[in-house]
Formats: structure tokens, sequence, C-alpha cells
């Protein structure tokens, strides 16, 4: 009896024992599976952050300041920034004070207000907000440090050490499940729906047209100035030709008079 007990206690143990086994072996399994949720979450987030961001003069398109990236990023993004470049040119007076450009698998963000143009690349993924959250704190510290200096800047990346800023503030919008990040997507939903979005061929198009109706202009009003002083020469000779015979015979009568009776 104490035998079967025991051995009944051992089943009873050894069941327990089997329970705790599976238990920890589904932790273990369900840690495993957390563990590449997250991997998969965080990887997603690195690659949906601001990849890159570059500050110009909205009047000219100068460079002010960019973040820095490392040589394997050069190389990726070579092509999205010269689309960068070509977007920042081609601001005028005209343009959208904000806006969301969709280029393939990511989209720029720009915010150009008071003569200045601050632009980031993202995925297309990353929320919009938090995109435009990112260039607003850009914005307010390059303004409070530059805004007096930004119209006589002469050289591309004048202010480079900007970037410290840059890298910095770019770190706190790397993970999108942060408190701080979900609280400031649940800001202002409203006001993102009045951004316009084009797409990059579109834009990138229209700013060619643009700059051969510039042109055209250019050509026009060259032009223009010509025929408006052969029109005055033109106008003179007309005058000449229809009032010269009369001025002429005028002062003949005026000098004959004034020489017979002087």
């Amino acid at each position: 009896g104490g035998g079967g007990g025991d051995g009944g206690g051992g089943g009873k143990g050894g069941g327990g024992g089997d329970l705790i086994a599976r238990s920890v072996s589904e932790t273990r399994i369900l840690g495993v599976r957390v563990g590449f949720r997250r991997s998969s979450c965080d990887c997603v987030c690195l690659q949906a952050m601001p990849k890159f961001t570059l500050i110009a003069r909205a009047s000219d398109g100068l460079h002010l300041a960019a973040s820095m990236e490392d040589e394997k990023d050069h190389r990726t993004l070579d092509q999205q920034k010269n689309q960068a470049k070509k977007i920042v040119k081609q601001l005028g007076p005209s343009s959208p004070a904000r806006m969301t450009i969709e280029a393939g698998a990511s989209s720029f963000n720009y915010i150009n207000q008071d003569g200045v143009c601050f632009l980031c690349l993202v995925d297309k993924t990353y929320p919009k907000r938090l995109a435009f959250n990112y260039l607003e704190e850009l914005q307010k510290e390059f303004m409070k440090l530059y805004r007096d200096d930004v119209q006589g800047a002469s050289r591309p990346y004048a202010f480079i050490k900007f970037d410290t800023f840059i890298q910095k503030t770019k770190r706190l919008y790397v993970d999108t499940r942060t408190t701080r990040n979900l609280s400031k997507m649940n800001e202002d939903l409203n006001d993102m729906t009045k951004i316009m979005t084009q797409n990059i061929q579109d834009v990138l198009g229209r700013g060619e047209r643009l700059e051969s109706v510039v042109n055209k202009a250019t050509r026009l009003r060259d032009d223009s100035s010509k025929y408006a002083k052969n029109a005055k020469y033109l106008n003179t000779q007309a005058l000449l030709r229809k009032y010269g015979p009369i001025v002429a015979v005028l002062t003949l009568v005026c000098g004959m008079l004034w020489w017979r009776f002087r």
C-alpha cells in the first residue's frame, strides 16, 4: 500500500513534473516567439525611421544642413537624395507649406515656411504625424539658432553642425511604439488630412515643365524688351516723317521774317 502510495505519489509527482516541464517548454517557445516578434518590430521600426533629412533655403534651394549617413546609406540613398534636391530646388512662393510626396516604397515630407524648407525621407509605412512632428522639432530649433543667418549664407551646408541635433532628434523617432510617439500620433489627426499628397513623377514632371516655362518667359521678356526699343525707334521715325517737313517750313518762314524785320 505504502509502495502504491509512493508509486501513486510518484506518479502524481511525475505528472506534475511533466506539467511543469511542458509549461517551461511552452514558456520558452513563447519566449522565442515573443522575442522574434519584438525583433521583427524593431527591424521594421529601424527601416521606417527618418532615413534622410535635408534643410534648404527655399528661395534658391541652397542646402543649409543635412543628416550625415554612413557610406552604405550614401550609395543606397543616392537616387532619393537627387530627388530631394530637385524638390527643394523647384519650391516657390506658391508652393504648399506642407506636403507629402510618395516615391515608391518611401515618401518625402516637407515643411516650407519662413524661407526655409525642412524635408525628410521615410518609409511609406511610417506614420505621417510623426514625420511632421520630427520636422517641426527641427524647424523650431533651427530657426531659433539661425533665423537671422539664413539669408546671408553663401556656401552649401553652412550650418552642418546642426546635424548633431538632427541625429539626437532622429533617435527619438526610431521606435513608433514608445509612449511619447504614441501620444503624438493621437494629436491633431485631422490636420494630417489637410496635407497635400502627390506622386514623385507628377512633382518632378511639373518641375521640369516649370523650368521650361521659366526659360520661355525669360526669352519672351528679353524679346519684349528688344521689341519695345525697336517700337520706340520706329515711332520716333514716323513722327519725324509726319511732322518733320512742317517743322522745317515753319522754321524757314520764321527765319525769313526775322531777317526781313530785324
